[in-house]
Parts: C-alpha cells; sequence; structure tokens
C-alpha cells in the first residue's frame, strides 16, 4: 500500500527565514531590526559584531546578547535555542557570517583538523565539519520563532558611468560570506547596496519585488504574509513529529485517533487546530502523571503501613520468644529500613536478659 497521499495544495502560516547579505555601511543591523519591529513581537539579536546592534536601541527596542569566539556552528544552534526557550518572537543573528569564516568558524575548524587529525587531508576534515553546519542550518530552518540573519558581502569595486562621459569607481558587495549556496535556506534573500537599498536575489513573499529601503512598513507587510495561509492548511513535518511524540507520550492510540476523526494520518490535522490539540494533550500528559503520583503515593502508604504491622507484630515476636530461631520474621528483613535499629536494641536486649542472640 503506497503511502504517498496527494491533496490540494495550501500555502501554511509561516515562520520567517530571510537573510540580509551586504558590504559594510550598507544597513544589514538596522534594516533586521525595523522588519522586526514591523513583524511585532519580542526581538532578540544575537551579536557578533561587537555589540554594534545596541546602537540602535533607540529605534527598536530589543534584547541583545554579544556572541565571543570561537564561533562554532553550536554556538549559534545554542543562541537559536535559548531564543526559543525565551519565549522571543523573532531572533536576529548579526552575523552569520563569523559561523562560517570567523575565529573558531567552519573554515578555521577545517584547517585545524586538516593539519592535525586528518594530516594534510582536507577532506577528511570536511567530513566532520560540514554536518556540523548542516545542523545549525537545520536549527534555523526547523525554529519555532522567525529567523533574520545577516551576512558580509566580499568587497569588490566597479566601474560605473558618471554621466557626461565620464567614469567613476563605485563599492559594492558581490558574494555573501558564508557557505556557497545558503540562499536556497531562505525564503527571502536581499542584497543591500552600500546606498542602503535591499535587492532581491530571491523572494517568495513577493514583497520586494523592486529596490527599497528597509523599514517598519516592510515588516508590517511581512507579517501579513506570514499570517495569511489556509486556515484548511495542514500542520508541517515538525509539527507532525511533535504532535506524534506527544500522543505516544500520552499513550494514545493513533491509528484509532485518525479514524474517529476522518483523518487519513495525522499529517491532515488542520494547522489552525495544532495548538489547541497539543495543549490537549499536555493535558492528558498531566493528569497521567499526577494520577501516577498518586498510586504512588498511595502504594508507599500502603507499605508503609504493612512495614508497622510487621514491626509491631515482630516486638512482640522478641519480647515472647525463648530463642531467635522462633522468631516469624529474623532482624534482617528490616534491614535497610527506619525499624532496623530498634529491632537490633529489641534483640540486644533480649538477649541481655534471657541470653540468647540474634
Amino acid at each position: 500500500m503506497s503511502t504517498v497521499f496527494f491533496k490540494k495544495a495550501e500555502r501554511k502560516n509561516a515562520k520567517l527565514r530571510l537573510a540580509l547579505a551586504g558590504p559594510t555601511g550598507s544597513g544589514k543591523t538596522l534594516g533586521a531590526l525595523l522588519l522586526a519591529k514591523g513583524i511585532g513581537g519580542k526581538i532578540a539579536v544575537a551579536d557578533t559584531e561587537n555589540s554594534s546592534a545596541e546602537l540602535y536601541e533607540d529605534v527598536v527596542e530589543f534584547e541583545h546578547a554579544n556572541i565571543q569566539p570561537p564561533y562554532t556552528p553550536e554556538k549559534f544552534i545554542d543562541a537559536i535555542q535559548a531564543a526559543e526557550k525565551a519565549g522571543f518572537d523573532t531572533l536576529i543573528l548579526d552575523s552569520i557570517t563569523h559561523e562560517w569564516s570567523g575565529v573558531g568558524g567552519c573554515l578555521e575548524i577545517v584547517d585545524k583538523l586538516a593539519s592535525t587529525t586528518f594530516k594534510g587531508n582536507s577532506w577528511g576534515a570536511w567530513s566532520q565539519v560540514t554536518p556540523r553546519h548542516r545542523k545549525f542550518i537545520d536549527a534555523m530552518l526547523q525554529s519555532s520563532i522567525n529567523i533574520i540573519v545577516t551576512m558580509r558581502s566580499k568587497m569588490d569595486t566597479v566601474q560605473v558611468d558618471a554621466g557626461n562621459g565620464k567614469k567613476k569607481v563605485e563599492k559594492v558587495g558581490m558574494k555573501a560570506e558564508q557557505r556557497d549556496g545558503i540562499e536556497y535556506e531562505f525564503t527571502t534573500v536581499l542584497d543591500l547596496t552600500h546606498d542602503n537599498y535591499a535587492v532581491r536575489t530571491k523572494d517568495r513573499t513577493r514583497i520586494f519585488s523592486e529596490p527599497m529601503l528597509l523599514s517598519e512598513q516592510a515588516g508590517v507587510l511581512l507579517k501579513q504574509w506570514l499570517n495569511s495561509g489556509s486556515a484548511n492548511a495542514c500542520i508541517n513535518g515538525n509539527q507532525f513529529l511533535e504532535l506524534e511524540a506527544l500522543m505516544q507520550q500520552a499513550g494514545i492510540d493513533i491509528e484509532k485517533y485518525c479514524a474517529k476523526r476522518g483523518l487519513n494520518s495525522l499529517h491532515d490535522v488542520q494547522q489552525q487546530k495544532f495548538e489547541e490539540t497539543c495543549a490537549g494533550i499536555h493535558s492528558i500528559i498531566q493528569r497521567n502523571q499526577q494520577a501516577h503520583q498518586a498510586n504512588e503515593q498511595q502504594l508507599h502508604a500502603e507499605n508503609e503501613a504493612r512495614l508497622e504491622n510487621d514491626y509491631q507484630a515482630a516486638l512482640k515476636d522478641i519480647q515472647n520468644a525463648s530463642h531467635v530461631n522462633d522468631l516469624n520474621r529474623p532482624a534482617d528483613y528490616f534491614k535497610g529500613t527506619k525499624y532496623e535499629q530498634q529491632i537490633l536494641n529489641a534483640c540486644q536486649a533480649k538477649s541481655d536478659m534471657e541470653g540468647w542472640s540474634a
């Protein structure tokens, strides 16, 4: 039986994955902050640029973390996870160039591994570094919050027409300093010119069809696009995995759950019902945990009561016994319990008075 199902294409509500690339002074940091402000909610900035983002604290309200070298992929993953855990709506990674070519970044890690562990074999070094870089990319793509990244562009100069048949040299950003193909990972990639205009390299939102100065209003348009998915759209792959794991934890029969609701699989759960469904399952898990805890407490109380009865009976046995072998329960029965010492004391007292030992 085929596991492939086709259904009408419906765009879901999404989280932003946007990259800004440009040379020094092109307005990457400020542009990212203005877009995040327009999107709304709490903003976090993970700053590798010597706290340069804090220069704009009077323009946009945000919380700031200064990221220090070494700029390993794992450090950027930690920043993403910390922002998610803290409940931020948008995280700005300023900049991810450092993850690639910064101090302790991927290129430096490869050079170090190639010259030590792999004895000059850079291919062997890449076999270890590429999966680490991929985990960073996946952390961005799978994040539950909006992600905006900045990237430095390699500087170059070109001659442009200055009018009257004259030429002038202009500084431009030609290529983002990150791994080749990084642009494929984002919904929108904008190149910023030296005069702060954003020019689309890739834009699935269709908001940046013409060069523009980045603004809060552009962020508002992004928010509208992100929230314009179909109300009937189904959950995405990450939501499916989360829901499946919750149901397994709650002991819910997934096949019966789907059959009762007319679903082919959990993939058909509607996006708009995802949070409500997860909340309901969390309640079930909590009730199960409370019931388990109550059962554990009841069993503990019953065991304590039984042990108390056994202790009282043992004291009577010791009092009435004429020899240690007459005891219904040996002293070792209480070893490790709160009654161990009392039983040993009772046996010792009996021995002192009547001459037998435990």
